[in-house]
C-alpha cells in the first residue's frame, strides 16, 4: 500500500501511521518529496487492508501498489531521486560520468589514471580491488592492497571512489575505503549480499545481470531498498543475447523504461555491454539521447598490457576525446557535467 500524507502532516502523524503498521508486523517506509509525503506499506497485504488507515489523523489517501518491486516504483515516489555524493549530484539535472581502471594494478597506475580523468571531466573514479573473473586462473584484483591504493588516488585527487563488493564477508573493508559500494553483475540476484547492502548509508551501485530482465533487475534493487537504503544507482551494462559479435548486447531501451517505471537514476557501462573500446563513443553518445544520468567507462593507460579487460578500455587521450564528444550533447539534453572541485 502507498499512504499519500495531508499537506502539514506531522512528525507525530507520521510516526502513528508507522507505528500501526509495525504492530501488525508490517513496515513503513517514509518518503519525504518537494511536494508531498508518502509511507509505502510493506507487509503482509490483508493485515494491511484490514486496518482503516484513511481515517488515521494526517492521512490524505491510500492506494494498492501494483507492481511487484514496491519502493523503487514510480507509483511509491513521483520524483526523481536525486543523490549527491560529497557534492556530485547524481540524477535528471546531470550526467554523471564514472571512470577508472577495470582492476587496480598498481599506484602509479590507479593515480595517474585519476588525475587524467579528472582533468577531462570525470566526476568520479572507478577501479576494482576484488574481481569476479570467469576463469579461477585469471587476476583476481589486489584486494585490500587495492582498496588502499584507491583511497590513496581519492586524496590524491578529490574524487569520490566506487568500487565492487563481492562478498558480505568483505562489506565492512569495503565500506571503509570507499563512497559507493557496487554489487556487479555477477551477485544481481546475491539476495544476502544485497539485503546486506541495504543496511549501508553509503550509495549502492547495482548493476544489471546479463541474464535478468528489467523486473528482475528492479527486484534486485528492492532487496537493497526493503533494508532501509534508498541511495541506489542502476546500471544497464548488457545482457546476453545470441549475437557473438559484441560481448554483450547494450539493451539501450532499458533505460528510457526503468526511469518509467523506477524514480532511482539510471548509467550505462558501454564498455562491458559491447567489450570493443571503439564502440565506447557512440554508445555514450545514445546513453546520452535515451536520458541515462552517467556512463560509467574503463580506461587504462596502456590497454594493451591491462590485466583484466583491455580490449574495452580506452587511453587517457582517447576518453578525453570521448568527453570532448558528448559534451554538446549532454548540454542539448539539458544537462550539466558536475566535476567536483577542490
Amino acid at each position: 500500500m502507498i499512504i499519500t500524507m495531508k499537506k502539514g502532516v506531522t512528525e507525530e502523524q507520521i510516526r502513528n501511521v508507522v507505528q500501526k503498521l509495525e504492530q501488525i508486523g508490517a513496515r513503513g517506509h517514509v518518503s519525504v518529496g518537494e511536494f508531498r509525503t508518502v509511507i509505502g506499506a510493506i507487509g503482509d497485504d490483508a493485515k494491511i487492508a484490514q486496518l482503516p488507515l484513511e481515517a488515521f489523523p494526517g492521512v490524505e489517501s491510500v492506494m494498492p501498489i501494483l507492481k511487484p518491486y514496491k519502493l523503487v516504483s514510480r507509483e511509491f515516489q513521483e520524483e526523481y531521486t536525486i543523490l549527491n555524493i560529497d557534492d556530485v549530484e547524481i540524477g535528471p539535472r546531470t550526467f554523471t560520468v564514472i571512470a577508472g581502471p577495470c582492476s587496480v594494478e598498481s599506484e602509479e597506475q590507479i593515480v595517474s589514471v585519476a588525475r587524467a580523468i579528472k582533468a577531462a571531466g570525470a566526476s568520479i573514479l572507478r577501479g576494482g580491488a576484488f574481481k569476479p573473473r570467469t576463469s579461477p586462473y585469471s587476476f583476481q584484483g589486489l584486494g585490500r592492497e587495492g582498496l588502499k591504493l584507491l583511497a590513496l588516488a581519492r586524496k590524491e585527487v578529490g574524487l569520490p571512489v566506487v568500487t565492487e563488493v563481492l562478498d558480505v564477508r568483505d562489506m565492512e573493508l569495503v565500506y571503509e575505503h570507499v563512497d559507493i559500494l557496487q554489487i556487479g553483475a555477477r551477485n544481481m540476484q546475491n539476495f544476502l549480499l544485497l539485503s546486506e547492502a541495504g543496511k549501508q548509508d553509503k550509495p549502492i551501485l547495482l548493476k544489471r545481470g546479463f541474464s535478468a530482465t528489467i523486473e528482475e533487475f528492479l527486484m534486485a534493487a528492492e532487496y537493497v531498498a526493503k533494508e532501509g537504503n534508498s541511495k541506489i544507482i542502476l546500471c544497464e551494462r548488457g545482457i546476453r543475447t545470441f549475437e557473438t559479435a559484441t560481448r554483450n548486447t547494450l539493451d539501450i531501451s532499458a533505460v528510457p523504461l526503468i526511469k518509467k517505471a523506477s524514480h532511482l537514476p539510471i548509467i550505462v557501462d558501454p564498455c562491458h555491454a559491447t567489450g570493443k573500446h571503439d564502440l565506447v563513443v557512440p554508445l555514450s553518445r545514445a546513453a546520452v539521447s535515451v536520458g541515462a544520468d552517467g556512463i560509467m567507462v574503463e580506461v587504462h593507460p596502456s590497454p594493451q598490457e591491462a590485466l583484466s579487460d583491455g580490449p574495452q578500455s580506452l587511453t587517457p587521450s582517447e576518453f578525453e576525446t570521448l568527453m570532448s564528444e558528448i559534451r554538446p550533447l549532454v548540454e542539448l539534453c539539458g544537462r550539466t557535467q558536475r566535476q567536483r572541485r577542490i
